[in-house]
This record gives structure tokens, sequence and C-alpha cells, in this order.
């Protein structure tokens, strides 16, 4: 086949399209923000009904790009932020509601509640979403009980309307996101749903996650891929056998590792998930979160007004040989993996006179840094394995040279970027040309997958020790403090 792939992203900022062909080369890409509204604190909304229409947009615009027209696709692939959660008509495809984000605050205080009477939710998850919808938008309880109504997260969404309002699916991985999900049965988890009165009607197929799911009418095309953003990631850096190591440089600095066909027990602030699904196999990861990584590098620039651009950063920390004793602990929205402490704030301190503008910005990076390393260390060990002799990384973020070099030496193994740091997109095309057969099998992607550059370790076990205990003695102070 000679057909291209078009990967569609739906991220947590806005919306990419890449349009890939058999020998893994990006022929046309586009982006679109679309900006989540916060009508609330803690709120954090979607308008669907726009990120529809930017879809639609980047998908021209990439196509224009490639050269290519809608004939000449083999097939499509999507990947999404993940436990979005919204609701629509049936009938209409009107949405009920604005779609509520994954990092929606509002039903803290219900997930509090739930977890006393033992049933495990967290605010990340798209079920007492799900459940808040029902309850206070007017009239959709009453619809959902009637079979009206189609719950979905942003895959399923998206899926509906590329199908022509034919499609109402999702993949193992996404479902694995809700909270709704039971991991023995891979289906839905009735004890779940009967305790937050969810219909079992509004909710979506469970399918694979490279798997042609639906017909797309406008571009003649099957819809071939289905997967959460990190598992999607994790397919596109190649990360398919268990030990397999990623982290996802953005806002946040996702961390994964490849846990095989069983779910791992959640351990220090990790969770499990689904990776994919491939026929009837399923393989499953550990996650654990940097919740500040890119956004630590923009706040230098947008609040401290150091650097004119995110992309400074590394020359500057390159310039000086050393942070002249300032440290940095980049917990700007709490400490997520391996201490799930809300309460923690973002620290600069060793500050004096001398200090110079690059010494900060090589804190911070290093700051960042050094979380990736308890969170990887953290994942490593709850998998109950070894560290993996390379970890690959993709994201925005990711192209920071001096960053990757610092994970590196901290870590004490080799960082892998590839050429494409758009991986998440990179999966989804990946996933859709194996159900089409572009691709036979995984292993022939080892072929197409390029690698950009590769940072091996460079500072001495013992320097490394004695850094991470002087920084992990900064962290516990601070800890110590804020919680005084």
């Amino acid at each position: 086949m000679d057909s291209v792939l078009l990967a569609i992203d739906a991220g947590s900022t806005g919306v990419r399209a890449l349009v890939v062909d058999r020998e893994g080369t990006i022929r046309g890409r586009a982006y679109r923000e679309v900006s989540s509204d916060h009508p609330k604190p803690g709120w954090v909304e979607l308008d669907p009904v726009l990120l529809w229409a930017a879809t639609r947009e980047v998908v021209e615009r990439a196509l224009d790009e490639a050269k290519v027209r809608r004939r000449e696709i083999g097939a499509l692939g999507v990947a999404n932020q993940r436990a979005t959660a919204l609701l629509w008509d049936r009938r209409t495809g009107e949405p009920l509601y604005r779609a509520i984000g994954w990092q929606d605050l509002r039903t803290a205080g219900r997930v509090e509640e739930l977890l006393r009477e033992g049933i495990y939710t967290n605010t990340l998850a798209s079920a007492t979403k799900v459940e808040w919808l029902l309850r206070h938008v007017p009239g959709a309880d009453e619809r959902a009980r009637r079979g009206e109504v189609c719950f979905g997260t942003l895959d399923s969404w998206l899926a509906w309307n590329l199908s022509g309002r034919g499609a109402h699916v999702t993949d193992a991985s996404n479902a694995s996101c809700t909270g709704l999900y039971d991991y023995l049965s891979g289906g839905w988890d009735p004890n779940v749903l009967e305790a937050l009165a969810i219909p079992q009607e509004i909710l979506p197929e469970i399918r694979a996650s490279s798997e042609i799911v639906a017909s797309c009418p406008s571009f003649d095309a099957p819809l071939a891929a289905l997967a959460g953003d990190q598992q999607a990631a994790m397919f596109g850096l190649l990360r398919h056998r268990p030990g397999d190591l990623k982290v996802t440089f953005g806002t946040s600095a996702m961390c994964d590792i490849h846990t095989g066909s069983l779910p791992a027990f959640p351990s220090r602030g990790s969770y499990p998930l689904v990776l994919w699904q491939l026929g009837g196999d399923r393989s499953f990861c550990l996650e654990g979160t940097v919740l500040t990584a890119g956004a630590a590098v923009q706040w230098l620039r947008d609040a401290l007004g150091l650097l004119a651009s995110p992309e400074e950063s590394s020359r500057l920390a390159s310039s000086v040989p050393d942070t002249g004793g300032v440290w940095f602990v980049p917990a700007f929205q709490g400490l997520g993996t391996p201490h799930m402490d809300a309460r923690a704030r973002a620290v600069l301190g060793g500050l004096s006179r001398a200090t110079t503008r690059a010494q900060i910005v090589r804190a911070l990076l290093e700051g960042v840094a050094f979380r990736c390393r308890e969170v990887l260390h953290s994942l490593v060990e709850a998998a109950g394995t070894r560290l993996p002799a390379v970890l690959r990384v993709d994201g925005g973020a990711a192209a920071n040279d001096f960053l990757l070099q610092t994970v590196a030496d901290l870590v004490g193994i080799a960082v892998e970027r590839p050429k494409c740091l758009e991986g998440t997109a990179l999966g989804a095309s990946y996933l859709a040309g194996l159900a089409v057969g572009i691709w036979k099998s995984a292993e022939e992607l080892r072929h197409v997958w390029n690698l950009g550059a590769r940072f091996e370790p460079r500072s001495r076990p013992e320097e490394v020790q004695e850094r991470v205990a002087a920084w992990t003695r900064r962290l516990d102070a601070v800890r110590a403090a804020e919680a005084s």
C-alpha cells in the first residue's frame, strides 16, 4: 500500500494533525491551539464543538502541506488527552454541556466520599465527572436512562464525528483512564457504574487500540486506531517491551514504564493503565508525573522575564559550569509522583549577589531533571525491575539539550530523542498503519523510526549520589517548612 496515514492528536492545549507515509516520513503537519475555560476556581471546561471545528481545520491544512488528496489516505488514527468527559445527544450529536477537562477539580469532595466507601477513583479520572454531568445538567439523567445520550472521552467524540455519527467507541487505553474500567474483564465495571448511578447504555463500546472501528465517509478511509496520548507516545517511541521507559516533556513530564501483560499494583503515586490492546492481547504500564516541567521554563519567560523564549534556556544553562549554589524545587502545582503532596510549592534557593540569570536557569532545569530521576526510579522500583539501558523522550521540551543531558547524568542511562518530537501523533499513525497492513508487525516500525540525538551519561556515580543527596535534603526541608 502506498497510502498515507492521517493522525489526529487532541491534546490539552490544542489539536495537531500529521500526514505520515509508509517510510515514517512526516509529509504534512498542522496545529491549532484550543484553549480551556475556567468558569470557577478549579474548574476546567472545553468547548467540544470548537474542538471538532479545529480538528477539521488542522486536517485540511496538513493535507494541503502534504499535497495529499483525501482519497489517498489509507487510514486515520486518533490520540487524545485522556479522561476529559462529555455527554452528547445520540440523535443530533449536540453536546449536552461543555466537556469537563481531566484537570478539573470540581468533584474532589465526591472522590473523597467514594474512597471512604472503598471505591477507588481519583480527580483525574472521568468517573465522577460523568456523575456530575448526569446530576447537574437539566434532563441529562432522565435522557440517559432512555438511551438518548452518549458518554465519551475525546477519542469517542472525534470517532463519532469522523464516522458521520455512526460509531460510539473507545479503546482499552482510554477506557482505563475513566475510573469505570474493570482490569480483570477488560470491560466496564458494573460495581462502579452502580455506585455512581451511571447507565451502562451511555458508555462506548471498548475496542482494540489498533483495529478498524469505523468508516469515515468524508475520507473514504477507515478509522483504524484510538489511543490515549501517553500510551500513543509510548507506541510512537517504540517502547513495546516490558521494562521500557519513556518521558513525554510537555507542560508536565509524563513518565511511563511498560509492565507487560499484567497490570502492576499502584505504588508511591504511580498508577496502572492499559498501554494498548492489539487484537485480544493487552499490555500495561505504570505512570508517574512530574507536575511541572515545561511550565517551569515558561514561568522564567512569562513571570520573571529571564528568557526571551523557552528555546534560549538550554544555551544559557550550558554557558555556566554550575549553578553557583543555586537550587530549585519545581513544585508550582505541588509534587506528583512519588510524593503526591498538593501542599508543596516551588522554591528557588541559594541566591547571592553574585547569582546570574544563567545560574537560575540552570538550577531550574536541573530541578526538573532531579524530579524526573525521582519518578523514574520510583516506577522501576514499583514495577519490580531494573533501569533499562535507554530512556526515550518526546514532547516540546525534549528539544532542550541541556535538560536531556542532565537527565542522562542523574538517571545514569542513555537518553534518546527522535527526529520527530510529536510522538503522540506518530504513535497514532503507527497503530493505524498496523491495522490496515501498511506495516505487518510492530517490528517493522524499527526501520521507520528515526533517532535524532543520543545523550550518554557523563557524570561519575559518586558525583551523582552527592548531588542527589544534597537536592533531596533541600526538598525535604522545603516540604517540612510547608507542613509547619
